[in-house]
């Protein structure tokens, strides 16, 4: 009889299919688990810039290109109207104060003048008159009442005498009432003239005052006219270079038209334009300082000019210290300006990187300098040389700060010699 042959649980195939499924599973889970899942790319060393975190003095400053101007400079501008009759000098060279640039010539100007000078000389001769006539009729005073009191002592003598005739009864009493009203009538026409003298001088000194009162305001007209026509005289009002003159020989001037400047070149000063951005942060009196011909200067902000223009605003600077040898309107300068004072904080050194990352992240090399990972971080205040770092980073760290192009979306680079 047949014995039916037990069949093996664990046959050697069962084995091996068991074996390499637990193996393709381990390496699965490990794949999931254990395995760097992040792109990652392989880059020359040579061809990176790594820098390290540091951790020292830290001051915000801030770079502007600024334009070296004359400290001083002053508009040309026509005060009275007129047409060029003569130019002196022209555009370009140096001007002394005083010296006379151009002359314009004004007819109605020169008209004015003569009528206000002839009236001048009417007023003049009326008030001489009038002194003149004040004079006489004070003569003639004197005169008529040197008549009248004669007449009057006259007349006195002949009521004195009827008085005493007529009281011893040799005259009527008619010749005593007309000698009496004789002197009457005498006394009364002397103060009559008297009266009327002191009315005439009172009237003549009155008008002696309106006569006066008109010339004065006559010859302050003409001083005016004259002035005006000095006006027509275009002088240098400093000493300086004269800019080129816009008008030429017959061409009309008007008013306040501009004709050319003088700057003063004694001295200079910087003229630099700021981004808006940093316009609640400027004030007069900040600081900065910039490098010429192997020497630092200083330079201070003494005006700020509130308008903005294409997102950008302007100072002017004055400098802080001797002015530097050698330079030239027109200049331009590399400024450094001072936003903060020192401060300790963790920094980087500026880099092409920023251009991709906007400082949001950075590729930090491990410690086995092998690769570097990328991390974010936050930065704050900058620098012409360093970035402030706000998170993510400690010092002593190295960091890749050379271009990013191509590393954006990468995870790791693994370096290579």
């Amino acid at each position: 009889m047949d014995r039916a042959i037990k069949k093996k649980t664990w046959t050697r195939s069962r084995i091996l299919m068991t074996v390499g499924g637990t193996a393709f599973v381990v390496f699965v889970l490990y794949s999931f688990i254990f395995a760097d899942k992040g792109s990652k790319l392989n880059v020359s060393i040579q061809k990176i810039n790594i820098s390290e975190v540091i951790h020292e003095d830290f001051r915000e400053n801030i770079p502007v290109d600024g334009t070296v101007m004359p400290i001083k400079t002053i508009r040309l501008d026509a005060i009275e109207g007129g047409v060029v009759e003569r130019k002196y000098t022209d555009g370009g060279i140096q001007a002394q104060k005083g010296d006379t640039i151009l002359k314009l010539a004004n007819s109605n100007l020169l008209q004015n003048f003569i009528r206000e000078e002839t009236q001048a000389f009417i007023l003049i001769n009326n008030v001489e008159n009038t002194r003149l006539s004040l004079k006489q009729n004070q003569f003639n005073l004197k005169r008529q009442i040197t008549e009248l009191d004669f007449q009057i002592d006259e007349a006195k003598d002949i009521y004195s005498r009827s008085k005493e005739l007529y009281a011893e009864k040799v005259i009527s009493e008619q010749e005593f009432l007309n000698a009496k009203r004789n002197f009457d009538r005498l006394i009364a026409s002397r103060e009559i003239q008297i009266e009327s003298n002191k009315f005439d001088s009172l009237n003549a000194v009155v008008q002696i005052l309106q006569a006066e009162a008109t010339l004065d305001r006559t010859n302050n007209n003409l001083a005016m006219i004259k002035a005006s026509l000095d006006n027509l005289y275009v002088r240098a009002p400093i000493s300086g270079r004269l800019s080129n003159i816009s008008v030429e020989v017959g061409e009309s001037v008007g008013p306040g038209q501009n004709i050319g400047q003088i700057d003063d070149y004694n001295a200079f000063k910087v003229r630099a334009s700021i981004d808006e951005h940093y316009i609640s942060r400027i004030y007069e009196g900040l600081d900065g300082s910039f490098d010429f011909a192997g020497n630092s200067y200083e330079l201070k902000i003494t005006k700020i000019y509130p308008e903005v223009n294409n997102g950008l605003f302007e100072v002017d600077l004055a400098f802080d210290s001797d002015l530097p040898k050698g330079i030239r309107r027109g200049q331009t300068l590399q400024i450094k300006l001072q936003l903060s004072e020192n401060v300790q904080a963790i920094q980087i050194p500026r880099g092409s990187f920023y251009q991709t990352t906007g400082g949001n992240w950075i590729f930090v090399v491990d410690e086995s300098q092998d690769f570097a990972i990328r991390r974010s971080i936050r930065l704050g205040r900058q620098n012409p040389r360093v970035y402030e770092v706000l998170e993510g980073l400690e010092p002593g760290e190295k960091v890749v700060v050379s271009s990013y192009d191509g590393y954006d979306d990468k995870d790791r680079l693994v370096f290579k010699e």
